[in-house]
């Protein structure tokens, strides 16, 4: 019995130490997890409130994308298409007018130079702007008035076209010869060139448009009026048939035939050489025998030509007005050659006559 009391007691020591060491172990833990609970809740607010303020960042951030890229952004291009400005002719309606060669231009006229036998009459009388076909009064009445061709001219402000801003390469201040401004303005159509012809004229620019108008009336141009020497104000009006009388009076003249129908031709300009070539690239076709052309164009207009030419052993004379394409006033001319080498020959017509 002495020797178990001890026991007892000593097993009640241990369970009470066991006890004590446990409670010691587990207190350190237990403080250190209460004490890391607020650093994580810390963390966690700190966590929170930096996504929070990152967040306006952010959308600020997009949001200057968004501005920047609508302030950067380029609006589209739009092409607004602008309708080609009606010709005098299409707003009187003579595009409608058929006729047995479809052809493209409103006014056509074609005549036996010899004969006067009016080949192919399509709106004939109707007067419209004439364009660049002024330039053959301007380059007749030049001819005519025998002065001298190696006087030097000299182009000038004067001379600019204020009406149409059409460009030029001869400069104010360029020099050249009458004859070669005549030359020019036949084969080429140089507007500055038939300016200076005109403002150089004896009495000045007034007494050549005057005397353009009286030549007219001369030889029976009863429908044409002249204002100017180029032919850039659609007030220089004429007829088909008027047209044809001043190509029949224009090849009388040599230099009007040659000058006009010249493929190409040049200048000295200073230390530098300018090339022009002829507006009417027919004068450049082997099959075709031409003895005097011009052409002419303003959006009044349309696209013109006037020639005096041989088909199939005629001479005639053809007139196209406010043709409705760049190359469709060449192409009548085609069409009217064509139709004119299958009809029979003066010589077959005229024996078909006698033996009847």
């Amino acid at each position: 019995m002495h020797h178990r009391r001890p026991t007892a007691v000593n097993r009640l020591f241990q369970i009470f130490g066991l006890f004590v060491v446990s409670v010691a172990l587990l207190s350190p833990s237990a403080q250190a997890s209460e004490r890391k609970k607020p650093v994580a809740k810390k963390h966690q607010a700190q966590t929170v409130s930096a996504k929070r303020a990152a967040a306006p960042r952010k959308a600020a951030s997009a949001g200057k994308a968004v501005r920047a890229t609508a302030r950067t952004a380029k609006a589209p291009v739009r092409v607004v298409y602008e309708p080609a400005k009606p010709t005098f002719g299409q707003m009187a309606g003579l595009h409608q007018v058929a006729d047995p060669l479809d052809l493209k231009s409103s006014v056509a006229f074609v005549i036996d130079q010899d004969t006067n036998e009016v080949l192919v009459s399509k709106n004939d009388h109707a007067v419209l702007p004439i364009a660049s076909l002024t330039k053959l009064m301007t380059g007749l009445l030049i001819t005519q008035a025998g002065l001298p061709m190696d006087e030097p001219l000299t182009i000038t402000q004067d001379d600019v076209d204020m009406e149409k801003g059409s460009r030029s390469r001869l400069s104010v201040g360029t020099t050249l010869t009458r004859g070669e401004m005549l030359h020019l303005a036949l084969m080429s159509s140089e507007n500055r060139a038939a300016h200076a012809l005109g403002r150089t004229y004896p009495g000045g620019l007034d007494a050549f448009v005057a005397l353009m108008n009286s030549k007219a009336r001369s030889i029976g141009m009863i429908d044409t009026k002249y204002v100017e020497p180029t032919g850039l104000s659609s007030r220089n009006q004429s007829s088909a048939r008027d047209l044809a009388r001043l190509v029949n009076v224009a090849h009388g003249d040599p230099v009007m035939r040659e000058f006009s129908t010249s493929p190409g031709y040049e200048v000295a300009v200073g230390q530098r050489t300018l090339q022009y070539n002829n507006t009417n690239g027919l004068v450049k076709n082997p099959e075709w025998t031409i003895g005097l052309q011009k052409t002419g164009y303003i959006s009044e207009a349309g696209r013109c030509l006037v020639m005096q030419t041989h088909i199939a052993g005629r001479k005639l004379i053809m007139v196209f007005l406010d043709s409705a394409g760049k190359f469709s006033r060449l192409g009548d001319a085609q069409r009217v050659r064509h139709w004119v080498e299958s009809l029979p020959t003066l010589g077959a017509k005229l024996q078909a006559t006698r033996a009847g």
